[in-house]
């Protein structure tokens, strides 16, 4: 059963923007920190930004501090990753991920996320 489903990836220009987009089911959006990770071909899984459902709060990786909004939009059952000033070395799968117990405050490890999506691949060329 598929519970999270990414889109909204492609190819951008450097500088250019992008918004992804996390649609999950009812039970799994329920769950407290919900996450965007990716990973670039020979390179391990990063943490990108992560969102609490208890307070809203997030956490963003240095690397994308100020080019990257996570936001929640409960209507809809969907996180949103809007990537602005997109760079080459941003070039990756990007995942999303869920769990129903963390709470998202600082580096984030993909072994702490129980549910993930399929992935969907930015890649910024000019």
């Amino acid at each position: 059963q598929v519970q999270l489903v990414e889109s909204g990836g492609g190819l951008v220009q450097p500088g250019g923007s992008l918004r992804l987009s996390c649609a999950a089911s009812d039970f799994v959006f329920d769950y407290n920190a919900i996450a965007w990770f990716r990973q670039a071909p020979g390179k391990e899984r990063e943490g990108v930004s992560c969102i609490n459902r208890s307070d809203g709060s997030t956490y963003y990786t240095d690397s994308v501090k100020g080019r990257f909004t996570i936001s929640r939009v409960n209507a809809k059952n969907t996180v949103y990753l809007q990537m602005t000033d997109l760079k080459p070395e941003d070039t990756a799968v990007y995942y999303c991920a869920a769990d129903p117990d963390l709470y998202c405050e600082s580096h984030l490890d993909s072994g702490d996320f129980t549910s993930w999506g399929q992935g969907t691949q930015v890649t910024v060329s000019s």
